[in-house]
């Protein structure tokens, strides 16, 4: 039997369950603008909630990324200057990249869990366990 003969047998022999589709993992971009010198992202509480993050870690290290004041309110974030959606766009990979991807199997299925003065982050679907810096 050739490679993709094998390949076509074990794919059959596969149960249903692992034959899952994996769909692509994408980030919404941010929506929002900009009032005077701050930016509103009005779907700030969406983007933490899709990551499965507090909205309170994902805006610590966007205002330390960025470089700027900010605050959270009911319907989303002010951060204290104008800045691009671009570029907010851009941290939020960072921090996907850094917080949210399993370095082990490239899955978004993770949780940050907090073992006395360090934060790890826990693979729900390897079980990989990394640790991740803190944001100060």
């Amino acid at each position: 039997m050739d490679y993709r003969a094998l390949l076509e047998k074990a794919r059959k022999e596969l149960p249903e369950t692992v034959k899952v589709n994996v769909k692509r993992f994408e980030v919404p971009k941010v929506k929002g603008h900009i009032e005077g010198n701050k930016t509103i992202i009005s779907n700030f509480h969406q983007i933490a909630n899709y990551l499965h993050r507090k909205p309170e870690h994902l805006l610590k290290f966007l205002l330390r990324e960025l470089a700027t004041p900010g605050e959270l309110t009911k319907s989303g974030a002010v951060l204290g200057r104008k800045i691009s959606a671009d570029k907010i766009n851009q941290k939020i990979e960072m921090y996907v990249k850094e917080f949210v991807i399993c370095p082990e199997c490239k899955r978004p299925d993770t949780k940050l869990v907090k073992e006395g003065r360090f934060t790890f982050m826990h693979c729900l679907a390897c079980g990989a366990k990394h640790p991740v810096r803190q944001i100060k």
